[in-house]
């Protein structure tokens, strides 16, 4: 059993300068959800220009992971943090007092390139400050949990700054925080360079954003639109990009991604248990925010309360499970935890209208098996790697936990408009525009039924139908997730080993 030097007060504190950060990103993933109304009543953005102030931070800051933390290996974690954080205070300034839409669109863009830098570097740092296996995965635990309770305040805070204030102020948080990181950064966080990464390959570069941005897209197109010509040529684009990169970082020196990390089983399969559980849980947290507002009839401060149970139990498991997986295998813990989850799923399954404490209980399960895969999921794609990629494997576990979420939101949010759409129907005499509000959504409805005959308790049970069905699928493919977990990682051992140490010692083999 091989175990790292302890981690003493300076890393922990570390770990605490590294969590604002974190948290800071969960924010603005989220945080425009209520601040878009007095955003566009202020700027008064066209419908595109809506989307694309929305959408701009998710594609740059997945597009870019790879890249940052790759970027990071090569000049320095710590100084790519601290730049990432101070331009990302900067173009939050921008955006805060943006003047224009376009303006803003492109403020979003460069936060979203700012934000892959800090996402990588706060955890590849993570894995330098903790040596020891079971430290630093409970470590791992604390940084995945304050990502998630960052999203989940985001629609709150946003809500209570627009209040307050204006929406611009929304974006303000991350200044405050960018001079609290900066002042503790050189004290509390250690550089750490890989003295042969070589040059950084921009070919790579390009390859790896046509690869990621145009499925990106299409998984968001896919959620607003439906199926279509439109998703299909992006996806074959970002697959065909796809192949290009994987073959260009096989013939390099120093690739961009060191797609040989593929052929660890338990880094392939913590990757592929991540992106089903972001799937499921990026989904459900989409419709489940819907349902307490639209069908229960909650404000969005309250709906946000509603979901502080789960926050709470996806922080439990967070930090709960590298403890339990000291003692019992990682895979084993991941897959009791997954089967937890299904519960939820089933609760989701079966809720009504009405059943508002129901549907938390339920996503709250999902929430905590969503703290096990991502606290010990991240770690064994870390700990795979030697220190000298781990920013590369952080990049790589990051872009999977990104696509996730979003593809997330397209699939189940998709299935669940299909299913409205095909049941409801207009009421006669309405004009068109009326017609489509009506069978389009359940917002939809709702926001015309002042002016219109418009059903609502059926409205409102139509949607909760499709929140039951896509739950129902999501629970399915939890329940493969689990059954990989079982098959794929039940040769990782108890924390308290090593990973990195071992491929180490791989790598000075010569083994795969």
């Amino acid at each position: 059993m091989v175990r790292g030097t302890g981690a003493g007060v300076r890393q922990w504190a570390g770990l605490g300068l590294l969590a604002l950060p974190t948290v800071l990103l969960g924010l603005d993933v989220t945080v425009l959800y209520l601040v878009l109304p007095s955003m566009a009543a202020d700027l008064a953005p066209s419908g595109t220009q809506t989307l694309w102030i929305m959408d701009a931070y998710g594609f740059l800051i997945a597009g870019f992971l790879i890249t940052m933390g790759t970027l990071g290996d090569r000049i320095g974690r710590r100084r790519l943090l601290m730049i990432g954080m101070a331009a990302f205070a900067a173009v939050s300034l921008l955006a805060a007092f943006a003047p224009s839409a376009e303006l803003l669109i492109a403020a979003r863009a460069l936060l979203g390139v700012a934000g892959a830098t800090l996402m990588p570097s706060t955890l590849s740092l993570i894995s330098n400050m903790f040596p020891d296996a079971r430290q630093r995965a409970l470590a791992i635990g604390v940084w995945a949990t304050m990502f998630a309770l960052g999203m989940a305040a985001g629609p709150v805070v946003g809500g209570v700054l627009v209040d307050e204030f204006w929406w611009g102020a929304a974006f303000l948080l991350a200044v405050p925080v960018a001079v609290v990181v900066l002042a503790g950064a050189r004290t509390l966080l250690p550089e750490y360079a890989a003295a042969d990464a070589g040059r950084l390959d921009f070919v790579s570069v390009a390859l790896s954003l046509l690869a990621i941005l145009p499925v990106i897209y299409a998984v968001k197109h896919t959620a607003a639109h439906g199926p279509g010509l439109p998703t299909v040529i992006p996806l074959v684009a970002g697959v065909a990009a796809g192949a290009s990169f994987v073959r260009r970082q096989r013939r390099l020196a120093s690739p961009l991604l060191d797609v040989g990390l593929f052929a660890d089983r338990a880094f392939s399969a913590a990757l592929a248990v991540l992106l089903i559980g972001l799937v499921g849980v990026g989904g459900t947290m989409y419709l489940v925010t819907q349902y307490l507002q639209l069908v229960e009839n909650m404000s969005p401060a309250v709906a946000g309360l509603w979901t502080g149970a789960p926050a709470l139990a996806m922080f439990a498991a967070a930090i709960g499970a590298p403890l339990v997986a000291r003692r019992v295998r990682p895979g084993l813990v991941m897959a009791v935890t997954l089967v937890l989850s299904m519960i939820g799923y089933v609760l989701l399954g079966t809720a009504g209208t009405g059943d508002a404490a129901q549907v938390v209980t339920g996503f709250a399960f999902a929430y905590l098996g969503l703290g096990a895969i991502a606290a010990l999921g991240t770690d064994m794609v870390v700990g795979a790697a030697p220190a000298s990629r781990s920013g590369s494997a952080a990049a790589m576990s990051e872009t999977v936990q990104e696509l996730g979420i979003a593809a997330g939101v397209a699939l189940l949010g998709s299935l669940t408009t299909a299913l409205y759409s095909a049941r409801m129907v207009a009421p006669s005499g309405v004009p068109p525009v009326v017609a489509d509000r009506v069978t389009g959504s359940l917002g939809g409805a709702l926001s015309v039924a002042e002016d219109a005959p418009v059903d609502v308790v059926l409205a409102r049970e139509t949607f909760t139908t499709g929140l039951n069905i896509a739950s129902l699928v999501a629970g399915a493919a939890v329940l493969a997730a689990t059954v990989l977990c079982l098959a794929a990682l039940r040769h990782v051992r108890p924390l308290g080993t090593d990973r990195r140490a071992e491929a180490h010692e791989k790598e000075s083999a010569g083994l795969p």
